[in-house]
């Protein structure tokens, strides 16, 4: 089984996400979350609009849409990876949300799983990402990609993957204050 981002994300949040959906098979249901729904069609649409003036702004050499990458451990489809004229290459991922001034960790950790595929990928170092906010008049927002932050991305795969492939029951969350919102707080173990 490959990893995506989102099961990184779920696995930050609270590592027994990965034991409940894929060891024990227990769905989510996130399909109901108008949101994600809203999200994913947002994609399309917004793969025609827009990217022109995006692109210019940041300094694009070459683009690649819609990239559906892969490394043997991480899989992952970007809405656009760039060419940059200092000759690294960037994920660029449109949100169908408002910038509030603050860049959420699940977004950063989305870039940071795209950067190791396209640097796996294409061979060529990915310094930083963009997020493009819809919900704000397309607000292009830059994020900073350090070899730390791949590093933590890669330390997350390789322990989902232990957990899945040796049905390991691994701890929860020390945030207490997530297990109130989990899909998974009525069958999991406090």
């Amino acid at each position: 089984m490959t990893i995506t981002p989102s099961h990184i994300i779920q696995y930050l949040y609270c590592p027994r996400f990965t034991f409940f959906e894929y060891v024990l098979a227990i769905p989510q249901y996130e399909e109901k979350n108008y949101k994600v729904i809203r999200g994913r069609d947002l994609h399309n649409e917004k793969l025609e609009q827009n990217k022109q003036y995006l692109r210019k702004k940041i300094g694009v050499k070459e683009k690649h849409l819609d990239q559906y990458l892969t490394n043997g451990l991480l899989r992952g489809k970007v809405d656009e990876v760039l060419l940059l004229e200092d000759g690294t290459m960037s994920p660029l991922d449109y949100k169908f949300a408002e910038y509030k001034d603050k860049i959420y960790d699940t977004y950063k950790t989305q870039l940071y799983c795209y950067a190791w595929l396209i640097e796996e990928n294409f061979g060529k170092k990915v310094k930083k990402g963009f997020i493009v906010y819809t919900r704000s008049k397309h607000k292009l927002i830059e994020v900073e990609v350090t070899e730390s932050d791949l590093d933590k991305i890669k330390k997350c795969a390789l322990e989902i993957q232990l957990i899945i492939d040796n049905n390991f029951f691994p701890k929860a969350t020390k945030y207490k204050k997530r297990c109130l919102d989990c899909t998974y707080k009525n069958i999991c173990i406090k």
